[in-house]
């Protein structure tokens, strides 16, 4: 399934920076799958956070020194970058499932209120 536009992407955070940082085949290789979610279509290389944080999922590419990763939830057609980061062994440090965790609250909270605030409008 392909969409008639692709989905806008939003990144929280820090995210944009950090993954700025990444070796150039990394971010094509990311970039190249980010691509593929906003378009409707299955990444190449990704992962499921979803057994520690409900819907979020993972774009993954590695390199001879690093994982790295770029978790990720789509949310009312907006795709919603919660962090980026890399890391030398098989596990992900539990310093970045509380940063996906902590964006995941605020972006939650934030479009609450931003909803909030358009039914306010619109009486």
């Amino acid at each position: 399934m392909t969409l008639d536009s692709p989905l806008k992407v939003v990144f929280e955070g820090d995210s944009l920076e950090v993954i700025s940082s990444f070796p150039k085949d990394v971010k094509e290789n990311i970039g190249g799958d980010l691509d593929r979610v906003q378009n409707g279509e299955r990444p190449l290389d990704s992962g499921s956070l979803t057994n520690v944080l409900p819907k979020v999922f993972y774009l993954r590419d590695d390199d001879k020194d690093f994982w790295y990763r770029m978790p990720y939830i789509k949310l009312d057609d907006v795709i919603y970058v919660l962090d980026c980061f890399k890391k030398k062994t098989n596990e992900i440090a539990q310093k970045d499932i509380n940063t996906a965790r902590l964006r995941l609250i605020a972006l939650k909270q934030r479009l609450a209120e931003q909803k909030k605030k358009a039914k306010r409008g619109s009486k």
